[in-house]
């Protein structure tokens, strides 16, 4: 018989500092330069392919040289999501202590899966939960849970919304044709055809058009379809724009049909006394996602979803299993593994928690607010240049504008080939870094300003630079 031994996986406390302390200079030194680093760095499939890929190794090499080799070739080729002037997609600047909180997340070993396993942290799940609710405005009944990301929380919700609506034969979807891909595959997933997902027109700002939507659902209902679910949004990804959420709420309860909110981008902006009226009747909705890695500074993956009665979610997610029954322990003890999609869970909270204990929730309300008051500064310089024009209204804190003279006469395949040069320009002169979008069709370039050490000055020179290389593509065309 062999005799016991390590299995060689192990290091000793003092490699395990050695290398901890490497990491964290390294992570440090990242965010401490952000401001004179690119806003972005990639390479070519075929030279990582040739740097990264392979066989594993038979035999494993120095920590020390791995780590070089991760923080040299891996983790630069990426958008710095948290760089001040990365205004691209919905970008993401992550508060120290929360990435403190996965690290020790990571070392305890922690699966907020039910209370026996993790107690401290489904207290802490339970904490951020019930803060949720009061930001929204949310119902005793109401509660939730943190997901990845808003993908999930949309599969989770439609999940519920079809359960509460009697899951029906034939269900049908509708959202903004303004509404993000994920609502469109959890509608799948949560066994909508495809062709039953519909996408109703929005206005001249927008929004959700609740007349077209009202002839959509009186149309499917007349040919034998059952609605089940309305998606509106509190922060379109393209525009920022919020549907007209108390409305829709009025529509629903009158139709009986499951008011779902996609707040995963403008959700956090509750906790401002401005976005809380941008965002009013977003307290009627059955469910609302939100995700705390966008506008609450946290690290991926820090998304929530919140239903108006929790008993929905229970409905559809809690599960008896011979495995786990040793986990019911004691009265107003939660399993947060009933309430969702997932059994093995990070400890998600706990990073919220910890930032928010570390720095008070008056500067997240600065930090919030900064991000609102940019816009509109940006918005303001943008309607008054002579070259720029505004394609959307500011609700929120997305910019969405083109080069285009004032005064001037250009068909729309012109205006796309100059602002496309713009934008293939801001890319490589990698001062910063914003995306586009369409717009109905129409070509717009499109800036969403949300990290909290994002300044004026850096929203400013971004412009510049638009301004400077828009007069010099119309000049060379």
């Amino acid at each position: 018989m062999q005799d016991d031994k390590e299995s060689g996986l192990t290091m000793t406390p003092q490699e395990m500092r050695h290398l901890a302390t490497k990491a964290t200079e390294a992570l440090v030194d990242r965010i401490s330069g952000l401001d004179n680093a690119n806003a972005w760095d990639g390479e070519f499939h075929q030279v990582l392919g040739q740097q990264l890929g392979g066989q594993p190794p038979e035999t494993g090499q120095p920590a020390d040289k791995v780590l070089e080799l991760v923080l040299n070739k891996v983790l630069p080729n990426a958008a710095r999501l948290d760089h001040p002037r990365f205004f691209g997609f919905v970008p993401s600047s992550p508060t120290w202590p929360g990435i403190i909180a996965d690290f020790l997340a990571s070392g305890f070993n922690i699966n907020s899966c039910t209370w026996l396993v993790s107690s401290g942290t489904s207290q802490l799940e339970l904490t951020v939960v019930d803060w949720l609710r009061g930001w929204i405005g949310y119902p005793e009944t109401a509660g939730g849970l943190l997901t990845s990301g808003g993908s999930a929380a949309s599969v989770e919700a439609l999940a519920a919304a079809r359960e509460a609506m009697g899951h029906p034969n034939n269900p049908v979807v509708y959202m903004s044709d303004q509404s993000h891909s994920a609502l469109k595959r959890a509608a799948l997933v949560a066994g909508v055809r495809r062709e039953h997902i519909r996408l109703v027109p929005s206005d001249d700002d927008f929004r959700m058009d609740v007349t077209k939507l009202s002839e959509q659902v009186a149309k499917d209902r007349a040919t034998g379809l059952h609605p089940i679910a309305v998606c509106a949004n509190a922060g379109s990804s393209s525009t920022g724009s919020i549907d007209p959420l108390k409305a829709l709420s009025d529509y629903c309860t009158t139709e009986s049909i499951w008011l779902h909110v996609d707040a995963a981008y403008g959700g956090f902006a509750l906790i401002t006394n401005e976005g809380k009226q941008h965002l009013e009747g977003i307290q009627l909705a059955d469910s609302i996602g939100l995700d705390a890695h966008k506008w609450f500074f946290q690290p991926y993956e820090s998304g929530a979803l919140m239903v108006k009665d929790l008993q929905h979610l229970e409905n559809v997610f809690a599960m008896g299993h011979d495995v786990l029954q040793d986990t019911v322990w004691g009265a107003n003890h939660p399993n947060f593994a009933d309430r969702g999609l997932q059994l093995s869970r990070a400890a998600r909270a706990l990073k919220i928690w910890m930032s928010v204990q570390t720095f008070g929730m008056s500067k997240f309300r600065s930090a919030v607010q900064q991000g609102l008051d940019l816009a509109r500064r940006a918005e303001d310089y943008v309607q008054t240049s002579e070259i720029l024009e505004l394609m959307a209204p500011v609700e929120l804190s997305v910019l969405c504008f083109r080069v285009k003279p004032k005064g001037g006469r250009y068909d729309e395949s012109f205006l796309e080939k100059i602002n496309r040069e713009v934008l293939v320009r801001i890319f490589w002169n990698e001062l910063s870094f914003f995306s586009s979008t369409s717009l109905k069709g129409v070509f717009s370039l499109r800036m969403c300003i949300l990290n909290h050490p994002t300044t004026w000055e850096d929203v400013r020179r971004t412009l510049e630079l638009v301004t400077q290389f828009g007069r010099k593509a119309l000049a060379e065309s």
